[in-house]
């Protein structure tokens, strides 16, 4: 949960847990418990809390609609999130969990920012297809290019041959005559191809298809690796450098 603020977070879901209370009334002559908060001041909290379900307890929709009560089961999850912040390294040292985790935020801003809304609504689909697209523009932008998109795109752009007019290239290392700088642009060009071929495109032929969380996170950081080389390349145009 790289970026999350846990003493903050942890104060946010206690007043949540506060406020959703059930206490005994204080009103002489009657019986019974009530919420100790008022529906607007609850309502508000449960937003923020729900934004903090949200990276500490991946898939907590899913258990919410299991509630009958749907109040009930957002103060049980706000409890179960406040104990995964406060008891996160023990469990990770009782239980040797200690593999690095992948954090969807620390993505390449185009992938994440592409994705992040639909994600969100649990949308992995469209999320995965949206982050896609917007990886395709930010390269065009790059390169100055509305006349090719996908795997074209980025084959041409990282090709070996020379830049020409209106035909900029992507060097992710200086251009010489090293098996590596030929092997760097010839992965850029094939893994391009891959992503595009095996993630991209099947996603949009498969209108009702879903994902997993897990997975499509596993895609979301292929495209990021991508994103984050043709955002650290060069752009060679013809005649210049830049």
């Amino acid at each position: 949960m790289s970026g999350l603020d846990r003493d903050w977070a942890i104060e946010q879901l206690n007043t949540f847990i506060h406020l959703t209370e059930y206490v005994p009334s204080s009103r002489p002559n009657v019986i019974g418990s009530f919420i100790r908060g008022k529906n607007e001041e609850i309502a508000g909290q449960a937003h923020v809390v729900e934004q903090i379900l949200g990276r500490v307890l991946p898939g907590w929709k899913s258990d919410l609609k299991e509630t009958k009560r749907q109040r009930d089961g957002l103060r049980e999850l706000a409890s179960r999130a406040r104990t995964q912040l406060q008891r996160e390294q023990e469990l990770q040292e009782k239980l040797r969990d200690d593999a690095p985790r992948i954090s969807a935020t620390g993505l390449h801003p185009w992938i994440w920012s592409g994705a992040r809304s639909l994600w969100q609504s649990e949308h992995f689909v469209q999320a995965v297809r949206d982050a896609a697209t917007k990886l395709n523009a930010e390269t065009q932008n790059k390169v100055g290019r509305r006349d090719v998109s996908e795997t074209d795109l980025f084959k041409q752009s990282f090709s070996l041959d020379e830049s020409k007019p209106g035909k900029a290239r992507l060097r992710r290392m200086s251009p010489d005559d090293s098996d590596t700088y030929r092997s760097m642009q010839r992965g850029a060009m094939a893994f391009a191809e891959g992503v595009f071929a095996g993630i991209r495109n099947p996603l949009s032929h498969e209108a009702d298809q879903e994902l997993s969380e897990q997975v499509a996170l596993e895609y979301l950081a292929a495209l990021s690796v991508l994103a984050r080389w043709v955002d650290e390349s060069t752009v060679e145009r013809a005649g210049e450098s830049s």
